[in-house]
């Protein structure tokens, strides 16, 4: 089932259900106390299967694992976001949050995994150790972390998946290839693709006007039933958004995402403006946010159609709060989901638990920890993956991933060589 637009349009005056403080208000306790956390960083040379956007070269993938370990031998695993810094985030879990959350009761998840504010990686430390907490729950519950994280709305766990991608093709080299990737997306089984404008535009002389016939192109490529999603990664000004915008509706696109820079001062205005600007079509964004504060105003004012939080950054229990207030404005949630296996498993039981869901973003560049790393992988068929039945996340890691996947010091991306001046 495609994500039509009559449904895409219709589903939001339905999603509020009625709130709950947390998703564990009436679950019994069980008597656990944590022992230990450790963080395993991984990471996998891209070599060959390297990719582009803006002005960098991606080289390498990462994942941080974090293992919460209890006294019952109950261990729950998850993952903050390799992009706040592996060897940061490492050292700042088990020196800094392990001693606080030692002797804790995972149950009190929702009391000691309070986000810290600031940057991204200040928030992204509370979130590996906020997963791991919830999939020892399940565990020790006997069910799945999104049957727990329903908190009595329906759960749904088979989940429409969308493709996201757009990031193989270059405009100095053969930029057809964007339509060579969805068509490949399309035969593969998804129904919806997001793609973003591709390498750095100065260096390759492209402008609006000359992109504008892609948009065209991709479309007619793909039909009218497949859903499209432009990622502008806030790349383009207000301007060229607003002339985009007509595009946009013509070729009736999903959704427009992270459109112009937020850390502006007249960001939530602009946004404002563009929203104006796409009758039918959604605005997006919230990737980089941590914590329901900072979404409260965006969604108060509507500057948002789509909130896009991350578990791997906000942690799942403020993404669960997230989404449960965009829910409460009739708006849709729909998360921010690029890395590993790790982080999906995490972001999939949110999406299977709201009541605002849509669908879920899967990652289309070649990562192995999306599915090499564990013994039974989350994956996708014909657009749809299905989520284990089994208690916690329901995933098991394979043995000996440290020494398979050393890690490499070092940013995950370089300056693009083929943009040198």
């Amino acid at each position: 089932m495609t994500l039509c637009r009559r449904t895409f349009l219709s589903a939001a005056p339905a999603l509020a259900a009625a709130p709950a403080p947390h998703p564990l208000a009436g679950v019994a306790r069980e008597n656990l106390k944590i022992t230990s956390v450790k963080v395993t960083i991984l990471s996998h040379e891209l070599k060959d299967k390297s990719w582009v956007t803006a002005t960098m070269l991606i080289w390498k993938s990462d994942a941080v694992l974090v293992e919460v370990f209890t006294d019952k031998g109950i261990v729950g695993i998850g993952e903050s976001s390799p992009y706040a810094g592996p060897e940061f985030l490492k050292r700042t879990i088990e020196e800094t949050l392990q001693p606080i959350i030692q002797g804790r009761n995972p149950f009190d998840v929702a009391e000691f995994a309070l986000p810290w504010g600031g940057s991204r990686a200040n928030h992204a430390v509370w979130a590996g150790i906020d997963a791991a907490c919830w999939d020892i729950i399940g565990k020790a519950k006997g069910k799945p972390v999104c049957e727990l994280l329903a908190a009595g709305n329906p759960v749904q766990s088979r989940l429409r998946m969308y493709a996201s991608g757009g990031v193989e093709y270059a405009w100095y080299d053969r930029p057809e290839a964007l339509i060579d990737e969805a068509l490949r997306h399309k035969q593969e089984g998804y129904t919806a693709f997001k793609f973003r404008i591709g390498t750095e535009w100065k260096n390759a002389g492209m402008t609006l006007r000359k992109y504008i016939p892609y948009l065209y192109k991709l479309r007619q490529a793909v039909g009218p039933s497949m859903d499209l999603m432009q990622e502008s990664n806030m790349r383009l000004t207000l301007d060229e958004c607003l002339e985009l915008a007509p595009v946009l509706e013509e070729l009736k696109f999903a959704w427009f995402e992270e459109p112009v820079k937020t850390s502006e001062p007249a960001a939530l205005e602009n946004h404002l403006r563009i929203k104006a600007a796409l009758p039918t079509v959604k605005v997006s964004g919230g990737e980089s946010r941590g914590d329901r504060f900072e979404f409260k105003e965006w969604i108060d004012r509507g500057a948002y159609g789509i909130v896009q939080p991350d578990a791997n950054v906000t942690g799942l229990t403020e993404a669960w709060h997230i989404a449960r207030i965009a829910a409460l404005h009739g708006m849709p949630c729909c998360p921010h989901n690029w890395h590993g296996g790790l982080t999906t498993m995490a972001n999939a039981a949110l999406v299977a638990a709201i009541p605002n869901r849509l669908m879920l973003e899967l990652n289309q560049t070649y990562n192995p920890f999306k599915e090499e790393i564990f013994a039974d992988p989350l994956v996708v068929r014909n657009g749809y993956m299905q989520l284990p039945a089994r208690p916690g996340f329901g995933m098991t890691l394979k043995p000996g991933l440290e020494r398979r996947f050393p890690f490499i010091p070092g940013n995950y991306w370089k300056p693009n060589p083929r943009l040198a001046a």
